[in-house]
């Protein structure tokens, strides 16, 4: 539809690798599907001078590139609350910039978007054609089971509630991170739950998820815990 922009927000935390790559793909992706796009790269002080290589990215992309960082490492809640208040779309992407997810898988979360005006849609590792590659067993089976868990105790009707590839539009994303409390691993989970709570419709796109490039995954014994207080914290919530 003419009028219609889409905002990414990404947060990165030492992405230097990744970002050039990431951004080059997104633009292509855009580019084809001759759609209206910017990218709000959100960086929590990188050291490995994420920010230096943002700043050329923006030389080289003008305005679709914006970098609004923050002082320090903050949680990813508060990533997108900091960069929601930059986006100028009327729908706001949000993602991860470590390559688990693709851009191609834009234009179709778009494309099912379109045909029922959902308000929200989201990436799923466990429905269709969708799946994980680069994971061991025991971390598919931690993921399995974190979804399953969460979604036996909140019954959400999404399948993949940890996804963090996600299309909003952007009043929505809006109203449901106003009220979402967690700021670290369950954010994700909390922001779906509570978005179904209110009624807000919800569509799914299978897409295959590959573990990261470059660096080390962020999800760890104690973020599992922690995903588990979470879930049974919001289930005597919502």
């Amino acid at each position: 539809m003419a009028g219609d922009k889409y905002s990414i927000i990404l947060p990165t935390y030492n992405e230097r690798n990744n970002l050039p790559i990431i951004i080059w793909l997104l633009e292509k992706t855009f580019t084809k599907a001759k759609l209206d796009w910017e990218i709000i790269i959100v960086d929590d002080a990188s050291p490995d001078g994420t920010q230096d290589v943002a700043k050329q990215l923006i030389q080289a992309y003008g305005s679709n590139v914006v970098l609004k960082p923050r002082t320090g490492k903050l949680g990813l809640g508060t990533a997108y609350v900091h960069g929601l208040q930059f986006a100028t779309g009327n729908y706001v992407i949000i993602m991860d910039a470590d390559f688990s997810h693709h851009p191609k898988f834009i234009p179709e979360m778009i494309k099912v978007q379109k045909s029922k005006n959902y308000d929200i849609v989201t990436g799923t590792r466990y429905a269709g054609d969708g799946g994980v590659y680069g994971w061991d067993f025991k971390r598919k089976l931690v993921s399995r089971g974190a979804n399953l868990f969460a979604s036996v105790v909140l019954r959400p009707n999404v399948s993949d509630l940890t996804g963090s590839f996600r299309l909003y539009k952007k009043s929505v994303l809006e109203s449901v991170i106003k009220s979402t409390e967690s700021k670290g691993y369950t954010f994700q989970m909390e922001m779906m739950v509570r978005a179904r709570a209110m009624g807000y419709s919800v569509a799914e796109v299978p897409i295959s998820f590959v573990d990261r490039l470059y660096g080390e995954s962020k999800l760890g014994g104690d973020e599992i815990v922690e995903y588990a207080k979470g879930v049974l914290n919001l289930w005597l919530k919502v």
